[in-house]
């Protein structure tokens, strides 16, 4: 088929875009990545794998590295049990509030970031609301520390920021479903159970895959919440090549863990998109 020169045209801007703002700043990052850095801090274009290798092993960087896979692996286990039901309630259940309860879902996405992180401080801190709360009614005698500035606080945040975004493709599964289907099975006396575990679910998972892969490459590349809700106490990888690039002031070693991520990244997409690619050639029989 000979493309038009249209698309051409339309495809041009951006396809320099792309170049520009992507792909030229990765090649730079992977290239810098086997820099050296001399005592005064200054970047040496000599080719040494110094940086891969300190990165493999040290166990800093490695051990946050598998720590932030758990982390957020917990993300994206939690916002699925929270999404799966919502988004079940909204495509099934719901009649007339349906675009109502949607939007209030995704209604956090219109607020900032940053916000949404300062206002998880405000709730889990130790004057906080919920403390100050629970100290009201008398369930403790002194604020609950472990609420703010931890591994827990960086997780009920990601969950809160990043559940939305996996809402959404799951309800879009839900919405494809034919009704007819589910009301088939109940009247060959399937339970509600049994016509979600083998109608409902097998149907939606390819939304429910790309809802978990977006709660967990997201998560994991995140750096904001660690800083604003975890502090010095919650370390993520993303955190630490924040840092390589400002205060150490070690940009190759920034790089290489910039291309460690971005390899790890790759991979879940690409089982991502192979998970559903198959569970949707199974639904489309």
């Amino acid at each position: 088929m000979k493309l038009k020169p249209t698309f051409y045209f339309l495809f041009m801007p951006l396809a320099l875009w792309m170049l520009v703002f992507l792909v030229l700043p990765y090649g730079q990052v992977f290239v810098q990545s086997f820099y050296t850095v001399d005592d005064f801090g200054t970047l040496q274009p000599a080719f040494s794998l110094d940086s891969y290798q300190r990165f493999f092993t040290k166990e800093l960087y490695y051990k946050t590295l598998f720590k932030t896979f758990g982390l957020s692996l917990i993300v994206t286990a939690v916002a699925l049990l929270l999404s799966v039901p919502l988004a079940y309630y909204i495509a099934f259940k719901a009649t007339s509030n349906k675009t109502l309860l949607y939007t209030l879902i995704i209604l956090p996405l219109w607020v900032s970031y940053i916000v949404r992180a300062y206002a998880w401080k405000t709730i889990l801190g130790s004057a906080g609301i919920l403390n100050s709360f629970l100290m009201y009614v008398g369930l403790i005698n002194s604020p609950i520390e472990v609420l703010l500035y931890s591994d827990l606080s960086v997780v009920i945040g990601m969950v809160h920021i990043y559940t939305p975004f996996v809402l959404m493709p799951i309800y879009t599964a839900f919405e494809q479903i034919p009704v007819s289907l589910v009301e088939a099975s109940k009247d060959l006396g399937a339970s509600r159970l049994r016509t979600f575990l083998n109608i409902v679910l097998p149907l939606s998972l390819p939304g429910i895959i790309a809802g978990g892969t977006f709660a967990f490459v997201l998560s994991l590349g995140d750096f904001l919440a660690p800083i604003l809700l975890g502090g010095s106490n919650t370390l993520f990888i993303a955190t630490i090549f924040q840092n390589m690039f400002g205060t150490s002031n070690d940009k190759p070693l920034g790089s290489a863990i910039g291309i460690v991520l971005l390899v790890v990244v790759l991979v879940v997409l690409e089982l991502s998109a192979r998970g559903e690619r198959k569970y949707s050639s199974l639904t489309s029989r």
